[in-house]
């Protein structure tokens, strides 16, 4: 087996570890996106400290980890700043159209078998599909 495969499974298997604890812990969805717009539209801020460990969490593991998996992984990403801000835009605006994220929609709704997850999971993925034929292959951006 490639070794991208493998650290895919290890990552979907914390993924969803960290989303049964934050459901179980909390009775609540572990949705980034939601986690973090609560925090910024204010909506949150009774729930502030348990969404702040959570973000530290995720920037926080990655450092600690960084020994064990720092085995020169190649991720293909384009050197171009332009780039890497629109489509981190586009993933906030429709983060925000779609009421929630990967996490949210993804991990949790889909293995809730949440109607809404599912389908926004669809459509998410084929806008993404959608988005890299744009502009790998009509616009020759990435």
């Amino acid at each position: 087996m490639e070794t991208d495969w493998i650290w895919g499974l290890v990552g979907g298997v914390l993924i969803g570890t960290g989303g049964a604890v934050y459901l179980l812990g909390n009775g609540r969805i572990m949705g980034a996106s939601g986690i973090l717009g609560g925090l910024v539209d204010g909506s949150g801020w009774k729930t502030a400290a348990e969404r702040i460990a959570f973000l530290v969490g995720v920037v926080v593991m990655p450092l600690i980890l960084w020994p064990l998996y720092n085995v020169g992984i190649e991720t293909h990403m384009t050197k171009d700043v332009w780039v890497i801000l629109s489509a981190g835009l586009l993933v906030g605006i429709g983060t925000r159209i779609a009421n929630g994220c990967t996490s949210g929609h993804g991990v949790c709704g889909i293995s809730r078998l949440s109607l809404r997850g599912i389908v926004a999971t669809v459509f998410y993925i084929l806008a993404g599909g959608l988005m890299l034929v744009l502009f790998r292959h009509v616009l020759e951006v990435i």
